[in-house]
């Protein structure tokens, strides 16, 4: 028995070359055209291709004066703006009635209340542009507006609710044990433990609404959102203004999505 032991080979580690080698061909499938795409934003020729020919800024300049784009971002951040608000606010009190409430249909509610970011965004799309048709609504941004928290809700919704679920029911029950008022238990004992994940939740909303296009097609009057003016430019001319545009919303939208996982993971920290 001794000696089969003495014969057994230590186990050898597995090479992990095969998931390594998988891994860098899933992140370039996923980032290697977007890294091109920023590329061609800096390419010193007129048309959207390669190869790199110099390095310029003119077509950041160039996006920069032009007014249409200007009034398409200020369109973009005015619809992002109130759809994030409105989520959140709905979403924060969506999450508050299913933590801190009994009631029927509650699950149901919760899951209406994340139907929509899983359907299809033609499908909603399609269903907002009937619902607004039956009730004689123009098209224009206040349409564009109530599509955006359609799909802004749940994700604000999750967010909140993920976090209230971790709060103390013994804390608020102390509070009011000690003759605070329910607004003063919210305000003073709630808020400060979910804050972080409401500033998470709007950071989100605001770049999904912010770079939303199927459904605005759908609802969408005379004023174009800058994704709206992209995508109509990139079906009649495309230039490298195009590919400067798309570097800088990933950019921002980097940087907000990277914000809202760290005021996040920093809220849960804390708590």
């Amino acid at each position: 028995m001794i000696a089969m032991i003495t014969e057994i080979k230590p186990r050898q580690a597995a090479k992990p070359w095969l998931l390594i080698s998988w891994s860098l061909l899933v992140f370039g499938f996923l980032y290697l055209p977007i890294l091109v795409l920023v590329a061609i934003s800096f390419n010193d020729s007129p048309i959207l291709s390669l190869p790199f020919r110099g390095v310029t800024l003119d077509w950041y300049l160039q996006a920069w004066q032009d007014k249409t784009l200007q009034r398409a971002l200020w369109n973009s951040l005015s619809v992002a703006a109130s759809a994030t608000l409105l989520a959140t606010a709905l979403g924060l009190l969506a999450a508050f009635a299913c933590c801190r409430y009994r009631f029927w249909g509650k699950n149901s509610l919760r899951i209406a209340l994340n139907l929509p970011i899983l359907l299809p965004g033609i499908v909603t799309g399609i269903a907002m542009l009937a619902y607004f048709s039956d009730l004689n609504w123009d098209l224009s941004l206040q349409t564009v507006v109530l599509g955006h928290v359609v799909f802004g809700l749940p994700v604000a919704f999750g967010t909140i609710y993920s976090r209230l679920r971790q709060f103390p029911d013994s804390l608020a029950e102390a509070a009011a044990d000690l003759g605070a008022a329910p607004i003063q238990v919210f305000a003073d004992v709630i808020w400060p433990y979910i804050r972080s994940a409401v500033i998470s939740a709007a950071l989100l909303a605001f770049t999904l609404s912010f770079d939303e296009v199927v459904v605005t097609i759908f609802l969408t009057g005379r004023d174009n959102t800058l994704p709206m003016e992209i995508w109509g430019r990139l079906r009649t001319r495309i230039t490298p203004e195009i590919a400067a545009v798309a570097t800088l919303v990933l950019l921002a939208s980097g940087v907000i999505v990277l914000a809202s996982q760290w005021i996040a993971n920093r809220g849960e920290a804390e708590g």
